[in-house]
């Protein structure tokens, strides 16, 4: 993907220099019936939940907190000048969208840290992964996921990087137009069965979010860039983390959507361009 160094003021907190405490996780999001949120994504409004994401299935190594790193070299200064560039592409896509719509959009923070960190949904890890937390608008993303997610599942490329902060960024959507608050008033009354499917329902849709972003996002991709976020769209089906780390597949435990249906729905989304085609709730998925 050709990018730029992003110049001037950022929504990227980097809290990699020093160290945080995580106060414990907060709940995979997800809950609900099925079928019955049937709204276009530019239609609702208000509301917000606590979601980690699928990305934290991928087991990362957690590093040491509380170490002074401030006068170290940092050795993933490129990484964090790629991850300054997607926050200030995405964003401006976003704000854009919303704007066409006649909507505001209110930008997320992108938090890099290491190891751990606080988080208003109850504490950020390595062990994690990639989430977005709606009761601070924050994306948290440990950098040392990226190798994680290349020798677990064998996803690599700036562009599967890319696919992953993208993903995030559109819980931050689902957050703006009240999605996700239609979805935590319906967990309330719902058992595990809807619960899972409406959170493959709500993940799929940050898929096709995604995609829609990767659309506007063409004039700067290169040759291999859209295979690389399939890869990784592929990588984290909950078919294939579940075989790869307990050797079988039980689709009641979905709670992301299989490969296939990941694939499909970034695939949506980028092939339109039109975030109301990424409507996940009405109809098969």
């Amino acid at each position: 993907m050709r990018w730029r160094k992003v110049e001037g003021p950022t929504h990227v907190e980097d809290r990699r220099r020093r160290g945080g405490v995580a106060k414990g996780g907060a709940a995979v999001g997800g809950l609900g019936i099925l079928g019955i949120l049937a709204a276009l994504l530019f239609g609702g409004g208000g509301g917000g939940f606590n979601v980690e994401d699928v990305f934290g299935q991928l087991q990362t190594q957690e590093a040491p907190a509380g170490q002074d790193l401030a006068n170290a070299p940092d050795p993933d200064a490129e990484l964090v000048d790629f991850m300054t560039f997607l926050d200030d592409d995405i964003q401006r896509t976003w704000t854009g969208i919303f704007a066409s719509a006649n909507r505001t959009y209110n930008p997320a923070t992108f938090v890099l840290f290491t190891g751990q960190t606080q988080s208003a949904c109850g504490g950020a890890s390595a062990a994690v992964g990639p989430h977005y937390c709606s009761l601070d608008s924050n994306v948290y993303l440990d950098l040392e996921f990226f190798t994680t997610m290349q020798r677990q599942f064998g996803a690599s490329g700036d562009f599967a990087q890319a696919y992953v902060v993208a993903h995030e960024y559109a819980h931050h959507v689902q957050n703006e137009l009240g999605v996700m608050g239609q979805v935590q008033q319906l967990q309330r009354t719902s058992g595990e069965a809807d619960r899972n499917a409406l959170s493959v329902r709500q993940e799929l849709q940050a898929d096709c979010l995604a995609g829609v972003w990767a659309h506007t996002a063409a004039s700067n991709l290169e040759p291999g860039d859209i295979e690389e976020a399939l890869g990784a769209a592929a990588a984290v089906g909950d078919d294939r983390i579940q075989q790869a780390t307990q050797g079988y597949v039980n689709p009641h435990k979905f709670t992301h959507g299989t490969s296939e249906q990941r694939v499909k729905w970034f695939n949506r989304g980028f092939d339109s361009g039109d975030p109301n085609n990424c409507d996940t709730f009405s109809g098969g998925i």
